[in-house]
């Protein structure tokens, strides 16, 4: 079954913004944890114009790099509305599910995506790679045959997060050219890191790069 959209009331601000929306810090508190733990993340952002609508944060397991099929939406939720302001709030999703996804993709390096997205428009990526591996030496030396899913443990290199920015139109009542909000006057920083290069060429293309 498809995740539920959880509606999240309105956020007070813990401090005040006045440039525009941009995400602060991604801050993951699941690392390392088995396979079949959930996902926390802890989000915070900045808005810095108000917004009529919520916020859309989807969290999305990359199953295989050479068929988005097997993608899985482990959840979304609804955030607002939304104030200028500072906002922070922890997103918690289910694992994946383990028999949706092919046993040759299930040991190994994937990609998991958070996504924001306003009135149907994404206008920001966070991508993570992420490494699948059996907890025991000897699993690793000696894999079995048949996925033991229950002993795989999971690493997100949330050090190295991929960040990608679309422009998009907040304020579509204002025409079909609608004011875009202003830009600020520094990068986006997420936990201290840039956008960093990637080796791997079809987990990229998930990345946005």
């Amino acid at each position: 079954f498809p995740p539920q959209k959880h509606r999240f009331p309105n956020l007070e601000p813990f401090f005040p913004a006045k440039y525009c929306n941009r995400l602060s810090r991604v801050t993951c508190r699941t690392i390392p944890a088995p396979f079949l733990s959930p996902f926390q993340f802890e989000i915070s952002y900045e808005c810095l114009t108000s917004l009529k609508d919520d916020l859309e944060w989807k969290l999305i397991y990359v199953g295989s790099a050479e068929d988005e099929t097997y993608d899985q939406l482990l959840e979304s939720v609804l955030v607002g509305p939304v104030n200028i302001g500072n906002y922070r709030f922890v997103l918690q999703a289910d694992p994946p599910d383990p028999s949706k996804i092919r046993d040759e993709d299930i040991i190994g390096v994937t990609v998991l995506l958070l996504t924001c997205s306003y009135l149907g428009q994404e206008f920001i990526r966070v991508g993570y790679y992420v490494n699948n591996d059996y907890d025991d030496e000897q699993l690793r030396e000696e894999p079995p045959t048949k996925v033991l899913i229950d002993k795989v443990q999971r690493n997100i290199l949330s050090d190295k997060p991929r960040v990608t920015k679309f422009p998009i139109n907040f304020h579509p009542e204002n025409g079909e050219s609608g004011e875009e909000p202003p830009q600020p006057d520094h990068p986006a920083e997420m936990n201290g890191d840039e956008e960093q290069p990637v080796s791997l060429i079809h987990l990229s293309d998930k990345l946005g790069v």
